[in-house]
């Protein structure tokens, strides 16, 4: 089988990351196209890969015909129109969050998928691929926890762009624990509130950080997030599954450690996500390359997160913000998704 042809749009930090790694470390694929608003910027990359070229209108580069496949790392403003425009030309697409910044686009994108009755995109939530949320996950489906009742998270980042803003923390760092909590769980989360404790005082002035997101599922789970992104030391993603039957952490940089078992404490801090979930990003695309290359047999297109799953975080998200602004709870309004035949 050919290698599959893909165009990468938008090639910033996390475009180019996909780019070197498609290149590299990534088989049966090869980066066809790229393209960015910053047009010189996607000419230098086309330069140092063979066979690649730099296409500067993003829908040019989806319905080019050297293209099978897309990668969209581009700003979320833009994805509503590269997302549709993937499925008029029925090519899978691997979106990096959000599928979209509103709920009523994200949904349509969902109906518009289901429509053509085959699955072609696929979010790009990382987490799921990272060997230890898979073995946290494989812990709690094999029931030797018992029933899981709390999750416990830390997101933090040593520091953050400067236009980076209270909202912001909620749709870019909260989204990933809210994609977390679906995954682990299996339900949807019903509501959500963010506390704004006292704010760091490295913090540029008008950003709330740190936060606490406190989330509810629909069979009654509680989920907590510290979400602090201005700490100044490293990256750290912690997460603590309370159960039943005991409890176990990952993200200790020592792999998985259970209570109910001798564990070894310690270790270094990753810098950034890079390092941190570099892996899971490879397991993703490598993953996501290969069901690209099986669809045409089976009609889905997609090994992953769904359109669905990226509805639901934008829908988490925007009552986040909801309650970021009043501090009170506030409930996730979402459709029934059994109304979506197919999604």
């Amino acid at each position: 089988m050919s290698d599959l042809r893909i165009a990468v749009l938008g090639v910033g930090l996390m475009g180019a990351d996909h780019v070197a790694r498609i290149t590299s470390r990534i088989s049966g694929a090869r980066v066809a196209v790229v393209n960015d608003y910053v047009a010189e910027k996607a000419e230098q990359v086309a330069v140092g890969i063979p066979g690649c070229r730099a296409i500067a209108d993003p829908l040019d580069a989806i319905a080019d015909p050297d293209v099978d496949a897309v990668v969209l790392a581009t700003p979320g403003p833009t994805h509503e129109k590269q997302l549709l425009a993937c499925l008029e030309h029925r090519k899978p697409v691997l979106c990096e969050k959000p599928l979209t910044t509103d709920v009523d686009t994200s949904l349509e994108v969902v109906r518009r998928e289901a429509e053509l009755g085959t699955r072609l995109i696929q979010v790009g939530f990382m987490r799921r691929f990272d060997d230890e949320y898979a073995g946290l996950k494989a812990l709690l489906d094999g029931g030797e926890l018992g029933s899981p009742l709390v999750l416990h998270c830390v997101h933090r980042n040593p520091a953050v762009p400067d236009h980076f803003d209270s909202v912001m923390t909620v749709r870019d760092s909260l989204v990933h624990e809210v994609d977390v909590t679906r995954f682990l769980f299996g339900e949807e989360i019903t509501s959500i509130q963010i506390v704004t404790p006292t704010t760091n005082p490295a913090a540029r002035e008008g950003l709330f950080d740190p936060q606490i997101a406190i989330m509810r599922t629909a069979g009654g789970k509680h989920v907590d997030v510290e979400l602090f992104v201005t700490t100044g030391v490293a990256y750290e993603v912690r997460t603590e599954l309370v159960a039943e039957k005991g409890s176990a952490m990952i993200g200790l940089d020592v792999g998985l450690v259970r209570k109910s078992a001798p564990g070894t404490w310690g270790g270094t801090i990753t810098p950034s996500f890079k390092e941190r979930f570099g892996r899971a990003y490879d397991t993703e695309i490598q993953r996501w390359v290969d069901a690209v290359q099986s669809g045409g047999t089976t009609g889905i297109y997609t090994d992953g997160p769904t359109a669905w799953d990226g509805y639901a975080a934008t829908a988490v998200c925007e009552a986040g913000v909801q309650a970021l602004q009043s501090g009170q709870p506030v409930a996730v309004d979402m459709v029934d998704r059994a109304s979506i035949p197919g999604a």
